[in-house]
C-alpha cells in the first residue's frame, strides 16, 4: 500500500520552525521534529527527506511569510523613512512579544554560517540581500522625494542599517529591553538623516 500523508505540511513546517528558532539547527534532534510534528520516523522522511532538507524548507517558508511578505507591504508606504522606520517597528514588536525569544530564524541561522552547508548558506544569503535592496532602494527613492539627503549612499547606509537589524534581531533574544531597542531604532534613522 503507497505511502499517504495523514498530516498538514503547512503546519508541520510550522511547526518545526518553531523548534529550530528555539533550539537551533545543530542542537535539534529528529526525535524532537518528530515531537513536535506529531509523526514517526518513517512518515518523517517520506514527507521531508531529512533534517537539513525540513530546515531548508522552514527557512524558505520564513523568508516568504515574514520577511517578503513585510517588505512587499512597507514597499507601498510613499515615505520611505516612514517605511524603514516602521520596518523597525514592526521588528521591536514582534520581538517584545516574542516572549521564548526565539528571535529571527534567518538571523539566528545567520550567526552559525561556518557550519551549514553550502544550501543552507546560499538561502540565509539571498534573504539578507533582499533586505538590504529594500534599505538601498528606500534610500535612493529618498534621494529622489528629498526626504533623505543625497550624501548617504545607498549601498554603504543600507549596509549599516543591514547591521542594526541583525543587532536588533540578536539582542533582542533577552539581552536587550523595549527601550534598548528603540534605541537601535533611533541610530537606525540617524544614518538616514
Amino acid at each position: 500500500m503507497p505511502w499517504e500523508k495523514s498530516f498538514d505540511i503547512d503546519v508541520s513546517i510550522d511547526r518545526a520552525m518553531n523548534v529550530f528558532m528555539v533550539k537551533g539547527y545543530e542542537a535539534t534532534s529528529l526525535n524532537d521534529l518528530m515531537s513536535a510534528i506529531g509523526i514517526q520516523k518513517g512518515s518523517f522522511y517520506n514527507a521531508f527527506g531529512s533534517k537539513k532538507k525540513l530546515f531548508c524548507q522552514c527557512l524558505l517558508k520564513y523568508d516568504r511569510e515574514q520577511h517578503r511578505a513585510t517588505l512587499g507591504e512597507l514597499k507601498k508606504i510613499e515615505d520611505p523613512v516612514v517605511a524603514i522606520s516602521t520596518l523597525f517597528d514592526k521588528m521591536i514588536t514582534q520581538s517584545i512579544a516574542d516572549k521564548d525569544h526565539k528571535g529571527c530564524l534567518l538571523i539566528n541561522t545567520a550567526l552559525d554560517l561556518p557550519n551549514q552547508d553550502a544550501d543552507i548558506v546560499k538561502a540565509v544569503k539571498k534573504s539578507l540581500s533582499v533586505i538590504e535592496t529594500f534599505f538601498k532602494d528606500q534610500i535612493k527613492l529618498g534621494h529622489q522625494t528629498g526626504s533623505i539627503p543625497k550624501s548617504k549612499d545607498p549601498t554603504v547606509t543600507a549596509k549599516g542599517l543591514m547591521a542594526l537589524v541583525a543587532g536588533l534581531r540578536v539582542l533582542s533574544r533577552g539581552a536587550y529591553s523595549h527601550s534598548d531597542l528603540k534605541a537601535i531604532k533611533s541610530q537606525a534613522l540617524n544614518l538616514i538623516k
